[in-house]
């Protein structure tokens, strides 16, 4: 932790080098010359004194600090960052304005501030008036001066001088005022412009976009890390809209209050906590390990912290200054452990060839946000004054991360892709395994019911219908004439069961099992059926179905018995047609009969333990069932891809 401090300390001040000519203006101003914004800026004539907040506010104390030689010329870099400083700050400017007409003008302070006032003396005035005062916990539409920034409006006219007392209340723990005096048409014009002069315009819209597209792959992925990137994404888009005051303007009242109650840096804080899950989970970090735990535990830690500061910080305001001066240097050291947590991980990564790879493709990501959270927190320090490109670095840093970390979402989506494909693939070839295994099987079952029906019953009950057709039996029936009707009615039952049973056999058991011979079974099928007499079943059969796979032979023969047998049990019918027909890449069976048609509480499409058999059949072998209705009967056809 230490190294990252001096590698930061190190970047500063390389950073800061530059601008030390900037700093230092060839002479200091004792009167600011009110004349147009391209004049001297505000910061070449101001002079600033810090007290501690204890005191109220007076205006005549630190004209008096003044008058002792207190005030210090500012640093010249058009802001005034005296950076981790928990005290009140006094500005003091002389002004004149130099136009032969009566103007008005406007100080501004482009930066949240708790409270301000601006005090002004006019010639012959022994003591400072206030004319303005104003608070950023109000938003813009309810400001003296409705506008992002803090603004004080004041006139002087042709000619005229005033000393101005700048009085600031910040107690964020970072002193960094952006400030400007500039006449009121100018400053409405800047206001105008300013979300496109800044880019924010197409900044906000990408910042929205990325957020919504990585909302659009969870819906697809349902992975974690799309809601931790909008999670982050909203994070850092809230500390840069609260940074240039664009939530006073675009934010409701209460939500703007409620953001501020949460803490402008803490949104860095949630971030960072954002960007730790982000990370473990694009790397694959095993969550077992002590790396993992700790990542986790700091993302915890940072989400409890900013919860306790937006509920300890506003009585500590009022009530204890030492506790807020701990809650800001608690952030600060939260702040260091959180984003130096990412190096720490993308380290360990690097050191283990399994993640070297994604190591290395987030290193450039997080190297994007890293520089430009540096530069930011560097000026946030007060160690630098370096912005070389507007808005902030910050956001440009932002930028550039989203639009690299959204490329490797990408891939990573075409990657679950890929996995989700395989996945399938392999779930339909397992279910389509079993689904082979229990046909066999069931297949196996009806082989040996059938070789049971036709090898032990059937020879059972021909040898009982023989028995009781011999003579002695004849002999014994004429001797009793009141049995001879129940003989000749037992001797027709008993001829019906042996047809059964042999129909049934034939049903359940092709004629050449293992022959690959469909033709032959079904014809054999439509003749054991018609053993009976009613109904009469015609076979009508193409060439080459003995050509086909033995799997789809197999499904048609089971298929055409089992819709046989629907029609022989529950149509009624006096006349059915079986079709087997070749098509071009398909096997089409038509089974159709005069009967009734479908009843209720019989074998309908929707409830029939039949029908849903060969349902079951053809849909495992990719074909259909399509159930037809003509003037009377019905019409089966079902498709296998043959």
């Amino acid at each position: 932790m230490r190294i990252l401090l001096w590698v930061l300390l190190l970047v500063g001040s390389v950073l800061s080098v530059p601008t030390q000519a900037a700093e230092l203006p060839p002479h200091l101003r004792d009167t600011l010359l009110l004349k147009d914004p391209k004049g001297a800026h505000v910061s070449e004539a101001y002079r600033y004194y810090t007290e501690p907040f204890g005191p109220a506010p007076n205006p005549e104390r630190a004209e008096a600090a003044w008058r002792a030689g207190r005030f210090r010329p500012g640093p010249w870099h058009k802001t005034l960052n005296l950076g981790l400083l928990h005290e009140r700050v006094w500005l003091r400017l002389p002004v004149r304005n130099t136009e032969a007409r009566r103007l008005r003008f406007v100080w501004s302070i482009f930066n949240f501030v708790d409270s301000a006032a601006l005090y002004c003396r006019r010639p012959g005035e022994a003591n400072f008036r206030q004319i303005g005062a104003a608070s950023s916990w109000v938003p813009a539409a309810e400001r003296q001066f409705p506008a992002r920034s803090i603004s004080f409006p004041f006139e002087l006219g042709a000619g005229e001088s005033a000393v101005l007392l700048l009085r600031v209340d910040a107690h964020t723990g970072g002193v960094y005022l952006p400030t400007y005096i500039e006449t009121v048409e100018h400053f409405l014009a800047w206001e105008m412009g300013f979300p496109f002069e800044r880019h924010w315009v197409w900044l906000l819209g990408f910042y929205l976009g990325s957020a919504l597209f990585n909302l659009v792959l969870f819906a697809f992925l349902r992975d974690r890390i799309h809601l931790w990137y909008i999670a982050y994404v909203a994070a850092v888009t809230l500390f840069l809209m609260m940074e240039d005051g664009l939530d006073a303007m675009l934010l409701p009242a209460g939500l703007y209050r409620l953001l501020w109650s949460v803490g402008q840096y803490n949104f860095m804080i949630l971030a960072g906590a954002a960007g730790i899950c982000i990370m473990q989970l694009f790397l694959r970090w095993p969550g077992q390990t002590r790396l993992y735990r700790a990542g986790t535990g700091l993302a915890v830690a940072a989400v409890a912290f900013v919860a306790v500061y937006a509920a300890l910080f506003p009585w500590a305001v009022r009530h204890s200054l030492t506790v807020v001066e701990t809650l800001n240097w608690s952030r600060e050291l939260l702040m260091v452990l959180v984003f130096g947590y990412g190096w720490v991980l993308l380290i360990s990564a690097f050191l283990r060839r399994h993640w070297r790879r994604l190591a290395a493709f987030y290193a450039l990501t997080y190297f994007f946000f890293f520089v430009g959270y540096g530069v930011f927190w560097l000026n946030h320090l007060g160690l630098t004054s370096f912005n070389p490109i507007y808005p902030n670095t910050l956001a440009w840093g932002l930028f550039a991360e989203l639009l690299v970390l959204g490329a490797l979402l990408t891939g990573r989506f075409r990657h679950t892709l890929r996995q989700n494909a395989q996945l399938r693939i392999r779930r339909l070839q397992q279910r389509n395994e079993e689904g082979a295994r229990l046909i066999a099987a069931q297949d196996a079952e009806r082989e040996q019911l059938a070789r049971e029906l036709h090898d032990a019953l059937g020879p059972n009950l021909a040898a009982l219908h023989m028995a009781w057709q011999s003579n002695a039996v004849r002999d014994a029936l004429a001797a009793a004439p009141n049995a001879a009707t129940i003989g000749l009615l037992t001797e027709e039952i008993l001829g019906q069961l042996y047809g059964q049973v042999r129909q049934l056999s034939h049903a359940l058991l092709p004629s050449a099992p293992g022959t690959n011979r469909l033709s032959t079974s079904v014809a054999a099928l439509c003749d054991a059926f018609n053993l009976n007499g009613t109904p009469h079943v015609e076979a009508k059969l193409d060439d080459n179905l003995d050509n086909l796979p033995s799997a789809v032979q197999s499904a048609a023969y089971r298929i055409v018995a089992e819709l046989l047998n629907n029609a022989v049990r529950h149509a009624q019918a006096h006349h059915v047609q079986v079709h087997l027909r070749r098509r071009l890449a398909a096997l089409e069976i038509c089974v159709q009969d005069d009967g009734r048609g479908f009843g209720r509480g019989e074998d309908t499409p929707s409830t029939g333990i039949g029908l849903r058999g060969v349902r079951t059949r053809a849909a495992y072998l990719g074909g259909s069932v399509r159930i037809e209705t003509p003037e009377t009967g019905t019409r089966v056809v079902v498709s296998l891809p043959g």
